[in-house]
């Protein structure tokens, strides 16, 4: 009895899986031919056209604009989509903030051991550690206040330290390195307010205890302001940068052409130690390969930018990859094809690239290591 019903119920499932199993070939054959351009089309184009061409495919996984620039620093090789229009840094504005510290501390307006003390207001929304603690009773060391700001992208370090420079400062310098396309112009906290519809200016000097019940209530009584400044947040003209100017400005700090060398340096090791993004840049990479960069993310904006050092001392490659409007997008798909992206990149300079070790006797020591 038992084999009777059984034979029926094992054919008709047999049947049922060959369909399925068909349908799934059939489907994923029909996906495949849509991405995957002729043999012929692509070893007829010139080496680096080909990862350009690479790139765009897995850009258009994702429904967003994505944008980005890539430099070998050696040989100046470089390739660049949508290089020169405008994205929101988020975080990543926090490289250029760093840059104008490190000049400060270099005029001698203040050193890295100064110890700063922070009053309530003082302490922002936003990501970070410093948020959740107590002030006063705060007080830490310019290099501290770096570390949270590069490290763990703490948005209450950033904002304090940029309280110290000045806005106009950072912009200032920008332009005396001849990057045009990096606008800094909000602390965090006010980017923060903004992109939720709210006007910085009617919350000023405010603790985060006052201010948060106030955001509640203000979203609850009208959620259309919220979601309308939402929408339009990556067409406000204010800290946005071109995929190529920021890797400009990477380039300059990987060179040691801004500031001074060891200014530079310094700039590098703190990047090194970004905590931040492991699934972006340094995703699909080997574990041993160091990459300094700083990852920005707010609503559907998604970025990261840095240098990738590579292996065998086949020099080190700038790159910068911004996206917005992904607003339906999962962050983790954003980040695997950000990812995708540096591997294609990284896989393309490792194969391609034949780089004297003289240029490493550019890179401090501690900066040369692949692990």
């Amino acid at each position: 009895m038992i084999k009777k019903l059984w034979w029926p119920w094992r054919k008709r499932t047999s049947l049922a899986l060959i369909f399925f199993l068909a349908l799934i070939y059939s489907s994923g054959a029909f996906l495949l031919a849509q991405e995957v351009q002729p043999a012929s089309e692509i070893t007829s184009l010139p080496r680096l056209e080909r990862l350009k061409r690479q790139i765009e495919t897995v850009s258009r996984r994702i429904r967003a604009d994505v944008g980005v620039a890539i430099k070998h620093l050696t040989s100046g090789e470089e390739m660049a989509i949508k290089g020169d229009e405008p994205f929101p840094m988020a975080s990543v504005f926090k490289i250029p903030i760093l840059v104008e510290v490190m000049a400060q501390v270099k005029e001698g307006r203040f050193s890295l051991e100064d110890m700063w003390s922070f009053s309530p207001p003082d302490l922002h929304l936003g990501s970070g550690m410093l948020s959740s603690l107590k002030a006063p009773g705060i007080s830490l060391s310019v290099r501290n206040l770096i570390y949270l700001m590069m490290l763990i992208s703490d948005n209450s370090a950033t904002d304090f330290l940029l309280s110290k420079v000045g806005v106009d400062n950072v912009n200032r310098r920008l332009r005396s390195f001849g990057l045009e396309g990096i606008t800094v112009n909000r602390s965090c906290q006010e980017l923060i307010l903004e992109y939720r519809g709210v006007d910085p200016s009617l919350y000023q000097g405010l603790t985060l205890e006052e201010l948060e019940p106030l955001l509640a209530r203000a979203r609850a009584a009208d959620p259309q302001v919220f979601e309308q400044a939402r929408q339009k947040f990556s067409q406000v003209m204010k800290d946005q940068s071109t995929p190529l100017a920021m890797n400009r400005l990477l380039e300059l700090i990987a060179n040691g052409q801004i500031l001074d060398q060891e200014s530079c340096d310094f700039i590098l090791e703190v990047m090194l130690r970004c905590q931040t993004g492991e699934r972006r840049l340094k995703g699909d990479l080997p574990p041993e390969v160091r990459v300094a960069h700083k990852t920005g993310t707010i609503g559907g904006t998604v970025n990261d930018a840095g240098i990738i050092f590579l292996p065998y001392n086949l020099g080190r490659v700038a790159i910068t990859v911004f996206v917005k409007n992904a607003d339906t997008e999962k962050t983790e798909d954003v980040e695997d094809v950000i990812a995708q992206i540096a591997r294609f990149t990284y896989d393309y300079f490792l194969f391609t690239s034949s780089v004297e070790e003289k240029e490493n006797n550019l890179i401090k020591p501690s900066l040369r290591r692949s692990s």
